[in-house]
């Protein structure tokens, strides 16, 4: 057995396609939690939260979440294999 650290040679393409896939998979969980944060400004403060204060920041969180799932889906490649799909035996 051998006790030397073999390094593991990730090409930059390869890797950064990868993290990216990563970014695609974890962006509905940050949705998710930013349209969240306006239930929490009711608990900051005993004062009422204005309707139109929510509902702009939810728009722009939205239009937010749009321009990003953009950028992440133009970067990654049209062939990615997907992870749920069956591998050919």
């Amino acid at each position: 057995m051998s006790w030397e650290k073999k390094t593991v040679f990730l090409e930059r393409r390869a890797y950064r396609q990868r993290r990216f896939a990563d970014g695609a998979r974890m962006l509905p969980l940050f949705g998710a939690a930013l349209f969240f944060i306006p239930l929490l400004w009711s608990l900051a403060d005993d004062k009422v939260t204005l309707t139109s204060y929510v509902m702009s920041f939810v728009f722009v969180a939205w239009v937010g979440l749009i321009i990003i799932s953009a950028f992440v889906s133009s970067k990654l490649p049209k062939d990615m294999p997907d992870a749920a799909s069956p591998k050919d035996e």
